[in-house]
């Protein structure tokens, strides 16, 4: 939004996501820029519009908010015919913090590179001030002039959340290859631990997503009295699709190590979701049948 009014462009809102009325928007007003959360791009792949759609107008789509399944950024490029690029934003740093150059390569499934001026780097999860190599997973942190003074009237959650550095933790896992590109496993607190083993929900939802049955995917944790906790795969299938459970565990056995795989599969008619159209994980288990 700021850089459309810094720009003189013309943007245009919606007051509620709608994927058929957003599909109509693009074509009516010949927008150049889509930019949304996964889930956005998700349902618009499932719209019967999209069929006899003309979005030949687009220059290029962008995603962040959460991480969004290669598969799925694939198919927005083929059907949309253009660009989508992924890139990595938090409040604290008032927006964007990565992002792919327009004009430069990119890496499906990579928030970017650092924006000018800003700094980013992988952390150790125990050890704040070891940054770890290229390839690795820990913390993603980021530092410069974008980063928060601090949380108004919270010295404590300030805190913990920037380092006496200056280096403000994001709460993301990630790794960063040796090119400098940086890619989200999945935030912290969404990590399941399965007897003893770290397995990221975003991951598995990767792989699901890649089902061609699949529309929409959202993992989250289930108590175990033997593991602690399991993984629980919640599934919109596309339009006039269908699958069984056993056909997405299937799928996901050749993609993900054993202990990776989730060990339910249930069909929904949609997931919980936050006012932005994020998928709220922890909302998941009211779906429970």
């Amino acid at each position: 939004m700021n850089g459309a009014f810094m720009t003189g462009m013309t943007l245009v809102l919606m007051p509620r996501f709608d994927p058929d009325q957003a599909i109509g928007l693009i074509q009516s007003h010949h927008a150049t820029m889509f930019e949304g959360v996964p889930t956005m791009f998700m349902y618009m792949l499932n719209a019967a519009s999209l069929a006899c759609a003309d979005l030949g107008s687009l220059t290029r789509c962008t995603v962040g908010g959460q991480t969004m399944p290669v598969a799925k950024i694939e198919e927005v490029e083929q059907r949309f015919g253009s660009p989508l690029l992924e890139l990595w934003g938090m409040t604290e740093i008032a927006g964007l913090g990565t992002t792919h150059p327009a004009y430069g390569p990119s890496k499906l499934g990579s928030i970017g590179i650092a924006l000018p001026y800003v700094e980013c780097r992988i952390a150790n999860v125990a050890d704040a001030g070891r940054t770890i190599p290229a390839g690795e997973v820990g913390e993603l942190m980021v530092r410069g002039p974008i980063v928060m003074q601090g949380y108004f009237g919270n010295e404590k959650a300030t805190r913990e959340t920037i380092e006496p550095d200056g280096w403000l933790h994001s709460g993301d896992l990630a790794r960063m290859d040796d090119q400098g590109h940086i890619f989200v496993v999945d935030r912290k607190k969404d990590m399941i631990i399965t007897a003893g083993f770290n397995v990221y929900p975003a991951e598995i939802e990767r792989v699901v997503a890649a089902h061609p049955s699949v529309a929409l995917v959202a993992v989250g944790s289930q108590p175990d009295e033997l593991k602690g906790e399991i993984a629980k795969a919640y599934v919109v299938l596309k339009s006039g699709a269908t699958a069984d459970a056993d056909s997405i565990l299937a799928h996901c056995r050749q993609h993900l190590a054993a202990y990776k795989v989730q060990r339910a599969v249930q069909f929904v008619a949609d997931v919980p979701k936050t006012s932005t159209d994020k998928i709220l994980r922890r909302a998941l288990r009211t779906l429970d049948a």
